[in-house]
């Protein structure tokens, strides 16, 4: 009993939630048996299942050690930057989307000019 106790003690070290809209971002700072520690960063997002008709929580998770700490976050530091100096020129995934259909529905295409150039050259 005391040493269950202990390992879990020793496993959860430090943990915050951040919630963002739809999303949960978990930060958790954990220890491995030998003392070091390590970050784990859960996104978990609620969804609705059509086919059981409940919701459910879809994860995601990431692992980061301390040998990778400096450069996990220059990295993000990096990222972030690039991303508030840029706030205006950067599209989402749904607007980049809406313009390649708006795009694509622009262009003249027949089925039937398929196979004339092939059939041209023979």
């Amino acid at each position: 009993m005391q040493e269950r106790d202990n390992q879990e003690r020793r496993e959860d070290v430090y943990s915050k939630a951040v919630r963002a809209g739809k999303r949960t971002y978990f930060f958790d700072v954990k220890s491995t048996k030998g003392g070091e520690n390590f970050l784990t960063i859960t996104e978990s997002k609620k969804k609705f299942s059509t086919q059981q008709g409940k919701f459910y929580f879809e994860k995601h998770k990431i692992f980061l050690y301390k040998e990778d700490f400096d450069k996990f976050s220059d990295g993000f530091q990096e990222v972030i930057d690039f991303l508030r100096e840029n706030r205006g020129e950067i599209k989402t995934e749904a607007e980049s989307f809406e313009q390649t259909s708006e795009e694509s529905s622009t262009i003249d295409l027949s089925f039937e000019d398929l196979g004339k150039d092939d059939k041209t050259e023979a």
